[in-house]
């Protein structure tokens, strides 16, 4: 990388760092290409990013950001995990290490609380933003659905009296 290079990837890594929900750090050191290849593509897919930091690099992006605290954790070969939404980067990292033990995850942030490895698995264990709006839609519904049934059982009830009034004139 020559010196431009450098500045315009501190630059972009400095804009990650303060957009981001959430970023994870973890070392990848083990890892095969086709291994990296299937973490990138399910971060992808989930609305995450994974890239590998230098870490000299990434302690000078973090320099007047709210992660500034997680300077700490870029020691060795380390990548970052990030996504706009706090929870799909540590749930897909986490996950990805529950199968694959050469990725070892650090800590990260999110905003300006640092987290260490047992803060980034608690906070992939949370339901994502869709589930809980999925959730909060479906706690609404169910009393809406409960009032239209109540109030539609007593005009139910009307029609079936003068259903049997009909059918009980009809035989008569």
């Amino acid at each position: 990388m020559d010196r431009a290079e450098k500045r315009e990837f501190v630059t972009d890594l400095n804009g990650v760092f303060q957009a981001s929900g959430a970023v994870v750090v973890a070392h990848y050191t083990g890892l095969t290409v086709a291994q990296m290849n299937d973490l990138r593509s399910k971060m992808r897919v989930a609305g995450g990013t994974v890239k590998v930091a230098k870490n000299r690099l990434a302690k000078i992006a973090l320099q007047g950001t709210e992660s500034e605290g997680m300077s700490d954790l870029f020691t060795g070969q380390t990548l970052i995990a990030y996504s706009e939404d706090p929870i799909t980067a540590p749930k897909i990292a986490v996950e990805f290490a529950k199968g694959n033990d050469k990725l070892v995850i650090l800590g990260g942030a999110m905003a300006a609380t640092a987290l260490d490895a047992e803060g980034v698995k608690a906070l992939a264990s949370l339901p994502s933003l869709d589930e809980l709006r999925a959730k909060i839609v479906g706690m609404v519904q169910t009393p809406a659905t409960r009032i239209a049934q109540v109030v539609n059982a007593p005009a139910g009830g009307v029609a079936r009296v003068i259903g049997a009034y009909a059918r009980k004139n009809e035989a008569a």
